[in-house]
């Protein structure tokens, strides 16, 4: 099937207590290790390309490797998102280069110019096919070119009605206690269970559950949601790296999250640890190999087993497709 929008997705979501995988891709072997794992799966999949993807891998590039997995994939229905579009000229270009989403992040601005911005994006995305997703509250920390100092802000459940109803965006992503990147959480911010691992704070579900009464039927998103796997934190400290205090948000938080009107759970940090962890790994036992193929292979293997641990685990949207 062709690139579909969020639309029916978010709508399937909803209802049957589930939320969609929104990962972040930047190359072939990211790409192929999700959308295999979703085919197998039988999953619906959001695939996201941020800013600095698009510096990074450009944007033909980027939405070429994406379709060729609709082609590779043609069982399961695939989402080409924008995430954190940062103005109007970055979202219209992803809308008339062949994006079926696209998020424009007005959360650094006012509450008014956050609005005006994020309506001008959603009549030319609607007028193009496209949908919206729009951010009120802001998350802490740094992902890809998304930097947010100091501690963020939790979003206003009185401001979300008028938000939405005065820009039409088709989802919203709030603020509730995650966090940018793979260092979400301080160990002081933490307490330690009965074996010794570091436990961060509860996600702010009374805000999720008011935001949700006052938006019925509403798809909501998370962002910096990576749980940050500490076995390939362990993997990178292992084999050279310096990742002692990576802290993610707990898995059976977001399975919560997903039960309720969570419709989109963006996943980035985890992936990229997978991968990192992976390669250092295959060269600390084999540094004699050069080929990128003998490397990236193990690696796309093992982002591929952790999107399926995502799919059935944590996001419940296994056979959903």
């Amino acid at each position: 099937m062709p690139l579909v929008t969020s639309t029916e997705m978010f709508k399937k979501a909803y209802a049957g207590g589930y939320a969609i995988g929104a990962f972040n891709v930047n190359n072939m072997e990211i790409v192929q290790g999700i959308t295999e794992a979703c085919q197998e799966e039988k999953a619906p999949v959001i695939l996201q390309v941020s800013k600095g993807a698009r510096a990074y891998a450009n944007h033909t590039y980027l939405v070429k490797l994406v379709e060729a997995a609709v082609i590779e994939c043609p069982d399961i229905p695939i989402v080409l998102h924008l995430d954190h579009g940062p103005d109007f000229e970055t979202c219209k270009a992803c809308i008339d280069g062949g994006f079926t989403s696209v998020m424009i992040d007005g959360s650094s601005k006012s509450f008014q110019d956050n609005i005006a911005l994020t309506k001008k994006v959603v009549e030319y995305a609607h007028d193009h096919g496209v949908v919206v997703e729009g951010e009120l509250g802001t998350l802490s920390g740094i992902e890809d070119e998304v930097v947010v100092e100091g501690e963020g802000s939790y979003t206003k459940p009185e401001e979300v009605e008028e938000f939405v109803s005065k820009t039409g965006v088709d989802s919203l992503a709030i603020a509730i206690g995650t966090s940018h990147g793979a260092y979400k959480f301080k160990p002081e911010q933490c307490t330690r269970n009965a074996e010794g691992v570091l436990v961060p704070p509860a996600l702010r579900f009374d805000i999720l559950k008011e935001v949700s009464k006052r938006l019925p039927n509403f798809p909501i998103v998370l962002h910096g949601s990576s749980s940050v796997p500490q076995e390939y934190v362990k993997m990178v400290n292992e084999f050279g790296g310096k990742m002692p205090d990576a802290i993610g948000v707990p898995e059976d938080q977001l399975r919560e999250a997903a039960k309720l009107s969570v419709c989109k759970i963006n996943i980035d940090s985890d992936l990229r640890l997978a991968m990192t962890g992976t390669i250092r790994k295959f060269f600390a036992e084999h540094p004699d190999k050069f080929d990128p193929r003998e490397y990236l292979k193990p690696a796309r293997a093992n982002i591929k087993e952790l999107v399926r641990h995502k799919l059935v685990d944590v996001l419940g949207c296994a056979g959903k497709a």
